[in-house]
């Protein structure tokens, strides 16, 4: 669902119209060719195979002898790599390197173009000192076309970066990020974000945050919204792996406020409609007359100079003219004074609410908001009517888990259905089916290994795994079957069925998953741009199919051995009753 959706439905879609196509050839077109190309006979397999065969015809002998050990270090692996996944840091997707950095600079509402202005050329003179800095632009305000909710307090600054291997003040772009922002604290008065133009956008675009995360304090009570987010911001703050912390600027505006005496309107005979009226046409907001030129009218606006519209005391200057003619100044029918006010109101779900910002660094996103989370429950009582909303990328993230959470048992369940119409046995079904634990064994390994985050991308890449996982066990199981009901099968013990089974089936099981593995190799390895998705994915297949091996090599055919040999004692037992 929506953005990861938006991600990897392409790749969902191609790698099922690519297996479609190989099993439409594979039942037409390769046992034509094979007629044509085997017609001589089976070419004898390479030395070094023979030999493997030999070894593992031997180890698979032992261990089948013996099975507890392997049983019981395949148990603790299994237990381990579940708890592990606890400890493993968790994030919505990794971060692309785009090769340009997105500065958000922010200033208080009342600060006006020219002095903001002033602000961020400071801002870009210390960025450009970089030696990896290539140029840099700043975007203020909004355009006409408001693409964008941003004041003139806010602006957007491009910084355009030279290839990586340029670099000398740091070697990656979270080091370099690290020192932008240490050198533009020393601009006063300037707050600052660092994100990347795709990914603001992107996150702009999903939750209207541009952060990793950002809590929504949602009440009735503007001022007690913001109460609240000052604490909110100050236990955030405190939270190690914090970075670019702020509350969404609310207050702060620049305003001219008048309250109106109504008993001093009554007394020159004025209503609220004419001071309303006298003080728009002061402030150019009506039309005081009109040009009639030809066939064109043009309307006449009247208005104090900008000093004057912008200061109380002259506006407390500005005279009405009452019914009985006389001239009344404003400051005798209002209370004008100059104030500040909320430069904007957001709301969710009809409600005013405040907002916290926050990004992470140095620091999965997940165990990051786990600890704020808990601090809050621990430091903060809410008032009465006022909750939080947890948004962001770590929204994102518990949208996109908690729908895996129903496709995971889902494409499991679909698995399993379709090993048991291909067996018509739930034991045998449930063998093939224990690939799935160990491959997730080595998928974690593999995220270990490579100090990989737990993302999205590795969950597909868990979901893709299960289902190559269990073709090596069908391969073996089917064939394992065949021996069974094969017409010398009552001359073996089960014992030499699984043994010469399992060393015919050597070969196809190493060939299906040094195909699927060497497959991803390219993806686990690649530096490009756009790697940084990719990688996770790859890596947990690569090692969830290696452990998935093993176990389809070694600990399968002892469980199916066990199971045969359960099997045919209660064959027997059902014979000697009769």
């Amino acid at each position: 669902d929506g953005m990861e959706g938006r991600m990897f439905k392409p790749m969902a879609f191609t790698v099922v119209c690519a297996v479609l196509g190989s099993l439409f050839l594979a039942l037409t077109y390769v046992p034509a060719v094979a007629s044509w190309a085997l017609r001589h006979g089976e070419a004898a397999p390479a030395p070094w195979l023979t030999r493997l065969t030999a070894r593992y015809r031997g180890l698979l002998a032992t261990v089948m002898r013996r099975p507890q050990p392997l049983l019981i270090a395949a148990a603790v692996l299994v237990v381990a790599a579940v708890g592990s996944l606890s400890q493993i840091g968790t994030e919505f997707m990794p971060k692309l390197d785009e090769g340009s950095i997105l500065i958000t600079t922010r200033r208080l509402p009342s600060v006006g173009l020219e002095d903001a202005t002033k602000l961020s050329l400071a801002a870009e003179r210390i960025v450009k000192q970089f030696p990896e800095v290539v140029t840099v632009v700043t975007k203020e305000g909004r355009p006409d076309l408001a693409t964008e909710a941003m004041g003139l307090f806010e602006g957007d600054m491009y910084v355009i970066l030279k290839p990586q291997k340029e670099w000398t003040t740091a070697g990656d772009q979270e080091g370099l990020v690290a020192a932008l922002d240490s050198a533009l604290r020393a601009v006063p008065g300037l707050w600052i974000s660092f994100t990347q133009p795709l990914a603001m956008r992107l996150d702009e675009a999903e939750s209207g945050i541009k952060t990793d995360l950002g809590i929504k304090v949602v009440g009735p009570d503007l001022a007690q919204n913001e109460a609240v987010a000052q604490r909110l911001e100050a236990i955030v703050a405190s939270v190690p792996g914090n970075a670019d912390v702020a509350v969404e600027i609310a207050d702060g505006s620049g305003q001219v406020r008048m309250e109106i005496k109504r008993e001093a309107l009554a007394q020159y005979g004025l209503s609220v409609a004419d001071v309303r009226d006298a003080i728009e046409l002061a402030m150019g907001s009506q039309v005081a007359a009109e040009l009639i030129d030809g066939f064109r009218r043009v309307g006449i606006v009247v208005r104090l100079p900008a000093a004057s519209r912008e200061d109380a005391a002259s506006l407390a200057r500005l005279t009405i003219r009452a019914p009985g003619g006389e001239l009344v100044p404003l400051a005798a029918v209002a209370d004008v004074q100059t104030t500040t006010g909320p430069e904007m109101i957001g709301h969710e779900d009809a409600q005013r609410r405040s907002l916290v910002l926050s990004n992470v660094r140095g620091r999965d996103l997940g165990s990051f908001v786990q600890e704020v989370r808990a601090r809050i429950a621990r430091d903060v009582v809410l008032p009465a009517g006022v909750f939080l909303e947890w948004g962001g990328q770590y929204e994102n993230q518990q949208r996109a888990m908690s729908r895996l959470t129903l496709v995971v048992p889902g494409a499991l369940l679909l698995i399993f259905g379709l090993l048991y119409l291909s067996f018509r046995s739930v034991p045998q079904a449930l063998l093939v089916l224990a690939n799935v634990p160990f491959a997730l064994v080595g998928g974690v390994a593999a995220l270990w290994l490579r100090q990989l985050n737990l993302n999205l991308s590795a969950s597909i890449g868990f979901i893709a795994l299960f289902g190559i996982a269990v073709l090596n066990g069908v391969v073996m199981v089917e064939h394992l079957n065949h021996l069974r009901h094969a017409p010398d099968a009552d001359g073996r013990t089960v014992l030499d069925r699984v043994l010469l089974g399992a060393t015919d089936r050597l070969r196809p099981v190493l060939m299906t998953a040094l195909v699927a593995s060497l497959g991803f190799v390219p993806m686990a390895l690649s530096t490009s741009p756009g790697s940084e998705v990719q990688r996770p994915l790859a890596s947990v297949v690569i090692g969830g199919l290696i452990t998935s091996t093993i176990l389809t090599l070694f600990l399968l055919p002892v469980l199916y051995g066990w199971l045969d040999t359960r099997r045919d004692a209660a064959m027997a037992g059902a014979k000697a009753d009769r």
